[in-house]
C-alpha cells in the first residue's frame, strides 16, 4: 500500500502526498524514492500498561509503531530550519482488554527553542480514529474532548493538553500522519500518577466506543464530536498536511512556534 490508502469505513481513498508503503501483515513501513525516514519504533503492551483501565489486560504485543522525522529529501533543510518534524504512526488491530487499541497518553514537554508545550496537527490516512484530549493533567482535567476522525480529516491538539489516540475499529489498522515540534519530548508523569487520562474508551458488544470516567480525577464532562475544520489556523481541509508544508512552509509554522497564536489557545478546542 502506498500513500493512497483506503478508508475502511467509508471506502474513500486519501492521498497523503508521500510515497510511504505499509506492510499488509505487520506494522512496518518503507519509503519510496526521494523520501527519508527511520525504521519505526515499536510500543509494546507492557510499556503502556500503567495508563490502561486494566493494567493486566491482554492484547497485541506490539500496540503501535511510530516513525518520527519523515519527509522529502529536498525539504530536510527547511524542516530543520523551521524546527518541524513529521511523524507517521500505525496502530495494530485488536483490543486492550475492554479498551480499543490506543496510546498511553502524554503531554508534550516544553520545547527548549520556543518555551511552549507545543500543539500537534494530526491527519488520518486509513481507518477511523478518536483523538482524546483534556485541558490539564492534574486532578482537575478541565475540558475533556474526544474527536472522531476518518481518512483525510484533521485534528489539532492545542498546547499543553494531555492526549491519546484511539483505533476506533478493532478489526482494522489505523494509520495517521502528524506535524510535531522537532525538539519534541513526552511527559508521562501526571498521566501515570493518575493511571491514565480522565476518560477511558471502552468497546461495546456492538463494536461502538463508549466512555468511562477515571475515578482518580475530579468529576468532569466529556464532549464527543466530529472532526472540524480550522480556518483560524489557516489549515485547508482539502490539502494533505505534508503538502501544505511543501507548498508553503510558513503555513504550519505555528506547530513549532505556537506563540504566533498566543491569544487563540486559551479558548481553543480541538
Amino acid at each position: 500500500m502506498s500513500g493512497a490508502v483506503d478508508g475502511l469505513k467509508t471506502g474513500a481513498k486519501f492521498e497523503s502526498g508521500l510515497d510511504v508503503r505499509f506492510a499488509k501483515d505487520s506494522l512496518d513501513l518503507s519509503y519510496g524514492r526521494g523520501l527519508f525516514g527511520p525504521k519505526p519504533e515499536y510500543r509494546s503492551l507492557d510499556s503502556i500498561r500503567q495508563s490502561l483501565r486494566d493494567p493486566d489486560c491482554t492484547g497485541p504485543d506490539i500496540v503501535y509503531a511510530i516513525a518520527m522525522d519523515v519527509g522529502r529529501i529536498q525539504d530536510l533543510a527547511e524542516l530543520k530550519k523551521r524546527m518541524l518534524l513529521f511523524g507517521i504512526v500505525t496502530y495494530a488491530e485488536g483490543k486492550l482488554g475492554e479498551e480499543p487499541v490506543r496510546s498511553q497518553g502524554h503531554v508534550h514537554a516544553v520545547s527548549p527553542h520556543c518555551g511552549w508545550s507545543t500543539p500537534e496537527l494530526f491527519e488520518i490516512w486509513e481507518g477511523s480514529a478518536i483523538i482524546y484530549g483534556q485541558e490539564r493533567s492534574g486532578d482537575e482535567p478541565g475540558r475533556c474532548i474526544a474527536v472522531q476522525a476518518g481518512p483525510g480529516e484533521k485534528v489539532v491538539i492545542p498546547p499543553g493538553w494531555p492526549h491519546y489516540v484511539v483505533n476506533a475499529h478493532p478489526n482494522s489498522k489505523l494509520i495517521f500522519g502528524a506535524w510535531c515540534d522537532r525538539q519534541y519530548g513526552f511527559d508521562y508523569a501526571e498521566v501515570r500518577t493518575h493511571h491514565g487520562l480522565a476518560w477511558f474508551p471502552l468497546v461495546h458488544k456492538d463494536g461502538q466506543i463508549g466512555w468511562e470516567p477515571n475515578p482518580r480525577y475530579s468529576s468532569s464532562k466529556l464532549a464527543v464530536r466530529k472532526a472540524r475544520e480550522y480556518p483560524e489556523l489557516g489549515v485547508p481541509s482539502s490539502t494533505p498536511i505534508y503538502e501544505c508544508f511543501h507548498r508553503a512552509p510558513e503555513s504550519v509554522q505555528w506547530v513549532s512556534d505556537p506563540g504566533r497564536f498566543e491569544d487563540l489557545w486559551p479558548r481553543f478546542e480541538p
